[in-house]
């Protein structure tokens, strides 16, 4: 069974905690890889998620003649 994916706001404490422990220097190397790693997939994580309401929200707004409108190009990288 495949655990459950945290949501974006989840994700995002996760990481800024995590930014923060590391930030502290009171970890050692392997707990600062660790963390590095960890940090890696909540990032992917929150830009994936990013990138879906970003397509979601372009679907919503898209005019009749099918041109985007009041939906700036954005980049979440």
């Amino acid at each position: 069974m495949a655990e459950d994916k945290p949501t974006f706001e989840a994700a995002l404490a996760k990481l800024e905690a995590l930014v923060g422990e590391m930030e502290s220097g009171r970890l050692g190397l392997d707990e600062m890889l660790s963390g590095f790693e960890k940090g890696r997939k909540l990032v992917k994580l929150c830009t994936d998620e990013l990138s879906r309401v970003k397509e979601r929200i372009e679907k919503v707004v898209k005019a009749a003649d099918g041109s985007a409108t009041g939906v700036e190009e954005a980049s979440f990288q």
